[in-house]
């Protein structure tokens, strides 16, 4: 007799055997098993005699999914901000809510009320990733039968241009200014502004960069890893991927290179490549919050130029190669995007307009060339506007 949690046929099973009367039912994953059998548990020890699996709520649910999931394959920063949006966004609106009960009317109502207190699309997007995920992982346990979150892309379609995700990426003439600035005021911090304007990488992978990431002959970085909350990660796609160096940023990293090796021969000891490539002045890696607070900052603030954040450095790049003419496909390999589609969507309205030479083109015709205008025998002279 009790409630007993077993496996059968690649499945998670609660059994029950209460006063004569048996149960079983399929739940999915043992984790999930357990929590329903410890309810039923406390539910038969206060006297209830029916014991059909109860209804887990929202709240109970996603402190399980939060110690099986994001806290297991994501990254610190993730799951940060998984828990932020849960408490302050989500456990508000479903949390004491039967899982089944969390509808897709209720979910529309949500995106409701968050558009009326003035929140983004983009916002409003972050709500519903976890939101999304949580359920999809519930409806895999056989919790609820489907997820209710799913395809809810046209309930959060921005009205306006205006409305969409916009970057605020540096001119040439802001990029020199910056670098320029930056090896009077912290020249420590220099080859990292300049790897971030030429290469596209993203912070973390500027601070998790290793001696042994870079060829000088093929003048290429690999990025390998990323630093987040002090830890050691993946980069965000998941993958290793190669950026290509300017001529001027592989100068800059090999005089570096020597410097840090004289260093090293000081102390008697050599630059191995598993070193840090940018350091603090104590050699260990540095702080995200104190390069934006005590050297970014400082620099725009001394150049004179518009506060804009450090990630902005990668948009600077995509940009300025795009205004130079180099095509989607090379700008979404520097950055890493999975998809071009993502490329497109952040960047696709910096493609230099064309005139309407490009449309004369069309009509097979050269610059010069005669037309006659029908019914009246008139010959026009044909020219690009």
């Amino acid at each position: 007799m009790g409630v007993r949690v077993r496996e059968r046929n690649g499945a998670w099973w609660v059994y029950i055997h209460h006063k004569g009367k048996r149960k079983a039912k399929k739940i999915g994953d043992k984790a999930a098993a357990e929590l329903v059998a410890s309810k039923i548990r406390v539910a038969l020890a206060e006297g209830e005699t029916e014991f059909d699996v109860p209804a887990l709520t929202f709240k109970q649910y996603t402190a399980r999914w939060l110690r099986s999931y994001p806290r297991i394959y994501c990254k610190p920063r993730t799951t940060e901000g998984y828990e932020a949006i849960l408490t302050r966004h989500l456990l508000p609106a479903f949390g004491e809510l039967p899982l089944r009960d969390i509808t897709r009317q209720r979910i529309r109502t949500l995106i409701a009320e968050k558009v009326e207190m003035g929140l983004t699309r983009g916002t409003i997007r972050n709500i519903l990733a976890p939101l999304r995920a949580i359920l999809n992982h519930a409806h895999e346990d056989g919790f609820i039968p489907a997820n209710p979150a799913t395809r809810l892309g046209r309930l959060n379609r921005p009205k306006d241009e205006a409305e969409t995700r916009k970057i605020n990426p540096f001119t040439r003439e802001e990029v020199a200014c910056l670098l320029e600035t930056a090896q009077g005021l912290c020249p420590r911090y220099y080859p990292l502004f300049l790897c971030a304007v030429r290469t596209g990488m993203r912070q973390g992978e500027l601070l998790a960069l290793q001696w042994g990431d870079i060829d000088f002959q093929g003048r290429f970085i690999e990025v390998r890893r990323s630093l987040s909350k002090g830890k050691v990660t993946s980069p965000k796609s998941g993958k290793v991927r190669r950026v290509d160096m300017s001529k001027q940023l592989t100068q800059v990293l090999a005089v570096l290179r020597e410097q840090r090796e004289a260093e090293e021969a000081v102390n008697g000891r050599s630059l191995d490549s598993e070193t840090w490539v940018f350091t603090n002045s104590a050699g260990s890696p540095i702080d995200p919050t104190n390069l934006v607070k005590r050297a970014f900052y400082p620099c725009l603030q001394k150049a004179g130029l518009r506060r804009i954040r450090f990630h902005d450095l990668r948009h600077t790049h995509a940009s300025l190669l795009i205004q130079q003419g180099e095509s989607l496909a090379y700008v979404k390999e520097q950055l890493g995007h999975h998809s071009i589609q993502v490329t497109v969507d952040v960047y696709g309205h910096l493609i230099p307009g064309a005139n309407k030479a490009a449309v004369d083109r069309l009509d097979g015709e050269q610059p010069g060339a005669t037309y006659t205008q029908p019914g009246t025998g008139i010959g026009v002279e044909g020219r690009a506007n």
